[in-house]
């Protein structure tokens, strides 16, 4: 894998799932303008303001031949070209031109993505289960706009991105 990525895909919805494609969009602190997390206990707020997944992983599922695409688990971001397995809570991400993000913690993946999965085995993305494909969750350290092909670049962690 090269050093940087790129967005694949961004994604937002009204509420749950799945989100539905835009080709660009303001990045806050809470998250994609547009999207909007139907339960907010488990979803949303400053450490989970954005929700992001490898297409590599989703490419890998589908050549496998379950029915998940970007935006079909709930992820706000699909990311190619990064090394998924390295990324772990505190890991900086820069984003197009403005925006830093923070990994802090792997998702917990629920029933609700369950059709995306043959069987509907939403395991498959469970970071215990399946290290190096769970979805990420990330805090906005500097918000932007964002767009599909923005270059995403890793950072080794809180000191720069």
């Amino acid at each position: 894998m090269r050093p940087n990525g790129r967005i694949a895909g961004l994604q937002v919805s009204d509420g749950g799932v799945p989100k539905r494609a835009v080709a660009s969009a303001l990045l806050t602190t809470a998250g994609l303008t547009g999207d909007r997390q139907a339960n907010r206990k488990y979803h949303g707020g400053p450490d989970r303001a954005v929700c992001l997944l490898a297409q590599e992983v989703i490419d890998e599922l589908v050549v496998a031949g379950h029915p998940i695409h970007a935006g079909s688990t709930g992820e706000n971001i699909t990311i190619s070209g990064l090394d998924w397995g390295t990324l772990v809570p505190g890991r900086r991400l820069r984003v197009g031109t403005d925006v830093v993000l923070e990994i802090t913690s792997y998702t917990k993946p629920c029933r609700k993505i369950a059709g995306s999965f043959l069987c509907g085995d939403y395991t498959l993305i469970d970071q215990m289960r399946h290290p190096g494909r769970s979805r990420l969750y990330a805090r906005v350290h500097a918000a932007g706009m964002v767009a599909v092909d923005d270059d995403v670049i890793v950072s080794l962690g809180a000191c720069g991105a």
